[in-house]
Formats: C-alpha cells, sequence, structure tokens
C-alpha cells in the first residue's frame, strides 16, 4: 500500500496522493498553482511612453539650465553695467545724473515695447514669407526632437544688435549713450520675457513655476497656440499684443473658447491628479 509511517507510527499518505474524506471516498489532488507574470512587467507601448517621457525631461533640464544661466548672467551684467556707467565718471560728492538715468529707463522701456511691433513683422515677413527664415523657423513648426532646434539661432541673431547698443552706450559718457545703452536694455529685457513666456510657458520647453497661474500671460500663451493652428493664416505673429491681433481679424471667440478648454482641463487634472494629461 503507497503509505509512509510517521514518528507517531500512523501511516500517513504520501505528498500528492489523493487522501480519504470522513465517509471513505477520495478527495482529487490539489493543482498546482498556475504561474502569474511578474507583477512590475510593463507592456511595450508603456515602456515606449516612459521613454519618451524620460527623453523630454532630460531636453527640459538641458534647455532649462541653459536658459536660467543665460538669464542670471545677463541680469547680473546689466544691473553691474548700469552702475558702473552711472558711477565711473563721477567725483566724489558728485550728484548722480538723475536725468540721464531717467532717459536711460524711458529708452529701456520705450525699445522694449518697440521689439514686440518688430517682432510682429520679422516673424511674418522674415521667418515665415522668407525662403532662408522658414528653413530655419521650420524646425518650430515640426516636433521637437532635441533640447534645442534650428530656429534658436535667431534668438543669437537677435542678441547681437543689443550687445551692440549696450556696449557702444556704455562706452559714451553723454546722454546719447545713455539713450543708446538703454535702448539695448530694453531690447534684452523683450528677449528675457520672450523667452520665458514663449518657450517656457506655450512650448513647455522648461518648467516657470508660478508665472504659469498669471492670467494675462495664459492669455497671451493662448493666442500663440492659435498662431501654431494656421486657422487665421498665421495671426497672431506677435508675442505678447497677441490677444490684440486675434481681435482684429475677429478670432476673439475662439481665443475665449481655447482659454476655457484649458481652464477646465487644468480642473480636472487638479481634481484627479492622477489622470492621464
Amino acid at each position: 500500500m503507497n503509505i509512509t509511517m510517521s514518528k507517531a507510527g500512523g501511516a500517513q499518505p504520501r505528498p500528492g496522493m489523493a487522501r480519504a474524506s470522513a465517509n471513505g471516498t477520495q478527495a482529487p489532488p490539489s493543482a498546482a498553482p498556475t504561474p502569474q507574470p511578474p507583477a512590475d512587467r510593463r507592456s511595450p507601448a508603456a515602456e515606449r511612453r516612459s521613454a519618451r517621457a524620460a527623453k523630454r525631461a532630460r531636453h527640459a533640464a538641458v534647455y532649462q539650465a541653459s536658459a536660467l544661466a543665460a538669464t542670471f548672467g545677463i541680469v547680473a551684467l546689466a544691473v553691474g553695467a548700469t552702475a558702473l556707467r552711472i558711477t565711473r565718471h563721477l567725483d566724489a560728492g558728485d550728484p548722480l545724473p538723475l536725468g540721464e538715468l531717467a532717459g536711460t529707463l524711458v529708452l529701456m522701456a520705450g525699445s522694449a515695447v518697440a521689439m514686440e511691433m518688430y517682432a510682429r513683422w520679422a516673424h511674418r515677413v522674415l521667418w515665415h514669407d522668407a525662403a532662408w527664415g522658414w528653413a530655419l523657423h521650420a524646425s518650430h513648426h515640426a516636433p521637437r526632437e532635441g533640447a534645442f532646434e534650428a530656429n534658436d539661432l535667431f534668438a543669437l541673431a537677435n542678441a547681437l544688435p543689443a550687445m551692440g547698443l549696450c556696449l557702444y552706450g556704455f562706452l559714451r559718457p553723454d546722454a546719447l549713450g545713455g539713450a543708446l545703452f538703454g535702448a539695448g536694455l530694453g531690447v534684452t529685457l523683450f528677449g528675457i520675457s520672450y523667452m520665458f513666456v514663449h518657450d517656457g510657458l506655450v512650448h513647455r520647453r522648461f518648467p516657470v513655476g508660478p508665472i504659469a497661474d498669471v492670467p494675462v500671460l495664459r492669455r497671451i500663451a493662448a493666442a500663440h497656440k492659435l498662431h501654431h493652428s494656421d486657422k487665421y493664416g498665421g495671426v497672431p505673429f506677435g508675442m505678447f499684443l497677441g490677444p490684440q491681433e486675434l481681435e482684429a481679424v475677429g478670432a476673439g471667440l475662439d481665443l475665449e473658447a481655447l482659454l476655457a478648454a484649458q481652464s477646465a482641463k487644468r480642473g480636472a487634472k487638479d481634481a484627479d491628479p492622477l489622470a492621464d494629461p
């Protein structure tokens, strides 16, 4: 008989053989457990999504580091150069040239506003209509494949006249020098603001923190989204006055609808942070 003896002398069935029930019938042997796949195994599609997300995060980190380093460096240089330009020609006890300082600040504000008008014209005529400009700018209207794009060369090109104005104005110790220095600072201020709103807030090339919650900036960002839709022939081509451009071509309702949709999406995401973006 297929039994073994226990230490107590009783008969014990061998492992795997059927056991007798109380009424003498044989119970079927227990089935072996079914192997289960590892709980943390992901599908190929999920792995690809994770890889793309990690790649985007690396690109954003590289661009953010570059943007912040350039911003802090330029701001520190501008503040230091402004203070040095005002004080280096003063003798001990001389009053500050407040009139020259005021002129510098006025030209700085004026050139920043003028840059919006120039950017609107250059964006349409040079970057979209001109073949050579579109050869670079097309990279901005296509999916980005790295931390940078060919369109970034325009930012470097716009920095050259700002540097020239600042340098010449710094070296010239008179009111004209102060005005030119202020104009260069205004171009620089516009460029930094454009980078944070356009690259950070609109295209999410790097996180912008609380800037994303400022209503007027969210409106500007939504207007630029309509530029990329090509629904109104590319309008708006400007940045900070983009909403006004849309209203001028009768697209104000579309802008409001886009803002409402974005607000609803943000509300749903706040209600369920784990939901897909």
